[in-house]
Parts: structure tokens; sequence; C-alpha cells
């Protein structure tokens, strides 16, 4: 498929407005382009009085002397090209090099942005792909444009209006072929255009599996699957051996025509200089004049014709990141957003409706009110919408109709940063940074002192194991905390909600991958972290919520009972039933518990 003109202009506004920001060196590098053009084709009009002279004259010293005239003035002239080379080249690094660090942050800034949603549909090693390919695209695309197309573009212009000068109808040739030569190359490029986007497309692809693969290895070993990923990997680039093959061939097939161009202008020009000289309106230093313009001139446009291949890649690469940089955030600030003022912390939705498509609703009219400071759980069987309550409080999807308020505040109408600043979660898996432990708590309050770490963690009954370790705090956890067991990897989550110390807490079931020696100190904890503050907990044991203020049970998305853990026993609807599949039969020992 081919990439659409819009996206194409996307990229060139999207690069445009970033290299813009660099006005000076945007000048410097035009100038010293327009500059080396200029000494390129003054060279050889020297040359053409060079040997004009040689051809004209028998040796003496007057010739000798205008000979090494001309000679310096040429010297003279390379080093000013020299100078403008090396103009544009500095000119040019700093600028790509500026741009190039831009893009990424802009690129990172506003992937950020992006919602929960967005995220899980996509590969990240994919996502990481395409960041480094956008900034790299500007580098291939600038130098393009300013050590080739420009370039060759003010030269064949120059060249073309010299040539009309000494003779109309060379010049006029010269020109016809160009624009013909041009309207090849515009032709075969977008014939070639798809062969090309379907190679980024598989090269993307490539990449995406690869580390979907490396980063799934574990299950790869345990479930024996290191065959079938092999063949899965080996079709994979099967397809992009086919789109490269085919992308490649089609540069064969433009090289061909190029050459057949290449050799139609010599003869012609080169005839045309004969039937001149023969009527004595041509000289030899014109035939100089005339070559040293080609030869140059084959030069620059086989470049071009390389420099085409690269530029569309750079294209389909730069295009696969602006398609997520042209897509508006799903869940976004309103552009009044004020900050979230926390008094309470009562949270309270009102009529509230959500689906993630239409063939999946979640909630329907839910109602749902939260005293500030008050304790509740949030149970039921899979799927009836608890973790999808607290994805909701976060803002991670916007409800698509009702309101969620805190304090009375529209979580809709307050800023992302300060409703999050507002919130303390902990989720049943948690994933940690590849950086130490430290960097990981401190993650929960980035100015909190090493003191202030250590005390967190001693709380969450961390202290002990990550003292242990060789490098202690300083221990590095590997990616997404891998080098810690599913208990550490919790209790270092929850270190980092004791370290924050938000007015609303929300746990994920937050005990549930510790040994029982383990969870009676983490439990001590929570009790301390919740004092004072609004709790929100998902719970899967139910050993754990009894001492909640409030137990609410869901069921397809509504809330089909709630009250405290007796006042539910008693009633033997859905949250008895679950105790009593929980609780092996000992729910009539409760009072003992």
């Amino acid at each position: 498929m081919e990439v659409p003109r819009k996206s194409h202009r996307n990229v060139l506004r999207i690069y445009a407005n970033h290299a813009l920001k660099y006005p000076w060196l945007f000048a410097a590098a035009i100038l010293s382009v327009v500059i080396a053009q200029a000494t390129s084709l003054a060279v050889p009009l020297y040359l053409r009085r060079f040997f004009n002279l040689i051809g004209s004259n028998t040796p003496n010293a007057e010739t000798g002397q205008q000979l090494v005239l001309i000679l310096g003035v040429i010297a003279g002239i390379w080093v000013l090209d020299w100078m403008a080379q090396r103009s544009r080249y500095f000119s040019t690094i700093f600028l790509e090099s500026r741009v190039m660090s831009d893009l990424m942050q802009s690129s990172f800034d506003y992937l950020l942005g992006h919602s929960y949603n967005f995220f899980v549909s996509q590969f990240s090693g994919s996502l990481t792909h395409r960041v480094g390919k956008f900034s790299r695209a500007f580098e291939t695309l600038f130098d393009s444009i300013f050590g080739q197309f420009l370039p060759t573009l003010l030269f064949i212009l120059g060249a073309v209006t010299i040539l009309f000068m000494r003779n109309r109808m060379l010049g006029i040739t010269l020109a016809v072929w160009v624009v013909c030569f041009l309207a090849f190359q515009i032709y075969v490029s977008r014939l070639r255009s798809p062969a090309r986007k379907a190679r980024a497309v598989a090269d993307t692809q490539v990449t995406a599996n690869l580390a979907d693969a490396i980063s799934n290895q574990a299950t790869i070993v345990l479930f024996s699957g290191a065959r079938f990923e092999k063949g899965r990997f080996a079709d994979t680039v099967r397809i992009w051996q086919r789109a490269t093959m085919r992308s490649w061939t089609a540069d064969a097939v433009i090289w061909a025509g190029i050459g057949l161009f290449i050799i139609a202008i010599q003869a012609i020009l080169l005839y045309g200089g004969i039937y001149f000289w023969q009527r004595g309106l041509f000289s030899i230093g014109d035939f100089v004049l005339v070559q040293a313009y080609l030869f140059v001139a084959f030069e620059r446009l086989e470049s071009v014709n390389r420099e085409l291949r690269r530029v569309s890649d750079a294209y389909s690469d730069a295009n696969e990141m602006v398609e997520i940089l042209d897509t508006l955030h799903e869940v976004h600030d309103m552009p009044d957003a004020k900050a979230l003022s926390i008094d309470e912390g009562a949270v309270e939705f009102r009529d509230v409706g959500f689906h993630f498509h239409s063939e999946r609703g979640i909630f329907s009219h839910l109602d749902l009110s939260i005293k500030g400071g008050e304790k509740i759980a949030l149970v039921g069987p899979s799927g009836a919408g608890k973790s999808t309550i607290t994805k909701l409080i976060l803002r991670l999807f916007d409800v698509k109709s009702g309101s969620i308020t805190i304090d009375g505040q529209d979580i809709a109408d307050v800023t992302q940063e300060s409703l999050r600043d507002a919130i303390a979660f902990v989720p049943q898996e948690p994933i940690l940074f590849h950086r130490t432990l430290m960097e990981n708590i401190r993650y929960g309050r980035r100015d909190a002192t090493d003191a202030e770490v250590i005390e967190a963690a001693t709380k969450a009954n961390c202290h002990e194991f990550i003292s242990a370790l060789p490098l202690g705090y300083g221990t590095y956890v590997g990616e997404r905390g891998i080098k810690l067991s599913g208990g550490e990897r919790q209790r270092v989550a929850i270190a980092r909600a004791i370290l924050k110390d938000a007015p609303i807490l929300m746990l994920d079931e937050a005990t549930s991958s510790l040994d029982s020696a383990s969870e009676v100190l983490i439990q001590d904890a929570l009790a301390h972290l919740m004092r004072g503050k609004t709790v929100i907990v998902i719970a899967h044991r139910l050993s754990t919520i009894m001492k909640m203020d409030r137990i609410i049970a869901l069921d397809e998305g509504r809330i089909v009972e709630q009250g405290t853990h007796q006042e539910l026993l008693v009633r033997k609807g859905l949250y008895a039933g679950l105790w009593q599949h929980q609780a092996g039969g000992f729910i009539l020992d409760e009072e003992e518990v």
C-alpha cells in the first residue's frame, strides 16, 4: 500500500517545525550549499578559458602568465568551495543532532500521553523501534536535501543557464533532458513506493515479533514452544525477504533506465558540439565546459537516484511514528483543567456507563458512593468490573456516560497528573523499572531522601531482603523486576505506595503473592498506611477484607449487594457463596476467626 500524500506532508511539517527552531543553523546550511554550487559552476568556466588559451596560442611567456593567473583563480575557487563544504558540514551536524534529540523527546512525550488502552494494543518493541526510526529518518532526509537534492537542483539550473548563454540549442537540449529525467525519476519512485512501504512494515513486524518472543522467553521454554516460535519467526522473515527482493528489483530496473538516459544525453550533446564546432561556433574550451558539467551532473543525478531510495525508506519509517503523533490522545486534559484539591477523599460514581466496545458492556447506570476515609472492598467473579472501577478512578479510561467525582470535582475536569498524585495504587502484578531498588521505591515520591526510602521499605517488610543483597538498595532488579520473586516485587510496590502517602489508596490484592509470615507483617504495614485515607481494595482472597468498613459485591457490572462481612454472610447471597467456596466449609466457625 502506498504511503498517502497527506502522510508525506505531515512528515515534512513535523520535521520543518523542529528544524526551524534553529533558524541560524538552517540559514547557514542553505547559504553554504548555494556558495558551494556557485563554485562548482565557476570552475568549468575558467577551465574553458584555460583550454581555449592553450588551443589558440603557441607557447610563450605571456600566455604562460595568463594560464598561471587562471590557475590561481581556480585554486581560490577550490578553497572557497572547501570552506563552504566545511560550513555546510558543521552547520548540518549541529542542526541534525539538536533536531534529532528534539524529535526523540517530542515522540517520547507524546507517546506517554497516550492512554492505557493504546499501550495494551501495541507491541512495546515496535513502539521503541518507531521512535528510533523517526529521528534517524530526519537525518536521512536532511542529508538528502542539503547534500544531494538542493545542490543538484542549483547545479543543474546553473549549468542549463550557462550552456543556454553559450549555445541556445545545447542549453535547451540539456534542459529538456533534465525535465524528462526528473519526470522518469518521479514516476518510477511512485511505482516503487508500495514496495518500500511493504518493506518498512515487514521490518517493523520482524522487530515486534523478535521483541515479543524475547520478552516471553520463559513462557516459550516452559511450554516447549521453541520449535513453534522458530517457525513463526521464519514466516515473518520470509515475508520481509520477499518484500525486500521486490524493493531491490524495482531499484535495479530504475538503474537500468538511468543508464540509458545518461548514454543518450552524452551522445546528443557531443554530437551537437561537433556540429557547431564544424561551423566555428564551438571551441575546445566549450567541449571542456560541456563535459565538465555533464560529468558533475551525471554524478549528482545518479546520487539523487540512490538518495530517492533512502528517502522513500525514510518516509516509510517516519510515517509509522507520524501515525501515532497524528492520533489524538484518547484520554486528555480539558483546556481549562485545574489541579485536583483533596479535602476528604470522597469518591462518587454518578450514573456511570462504560464499555470497551459496543459488544462488551461493563457498566450501565452505575451509582457508587465512597465516603472520605472509608475503607471498602470490591469482590465478585472474574469480569464483574472490579479492576475497571479502579482504572476509571485513575482515568486510564474515560467513562462513556455519567461522571466520577472526588470531593465533588469531576475527574474529567482536573489534570490527570494531579488526579494520580492523589492516588497510590498497588497492582496485583507490579512491574518495576530496570533500575535500582532505591530508584524503584523512590518513584513513589521522587524527592524523598534515602532515609525516607529505607523507612518505607522497612514498613513494607522489604528492608531485610534488600539488605541481604550484595549491592543492597543499589541492586538493579532487571527488566520488569524479573530478578526479584513475585512476593518481593509486591513488597517493593507496597513500599512505593507507603512512601507516596497519598490520600486515596487502591490495592489490587496487594498480599496475594506473599507467604504467610510476610503477609502478617504487610497487613500491619497496610493497616498503618490506611489510617486517615480513603481505601479501595480489590479482593481475591476474602480473608484479607473481613475488617473493611464496607464490602461491595459486583456481578456483570452491577452492585448486587453491599455491607459488612457479617451482614453479607447473613444474607447468604453472592458474597456468602464466594466465602463458602474459599473457606471450604468452615463458615460455621466464622465467630472464631
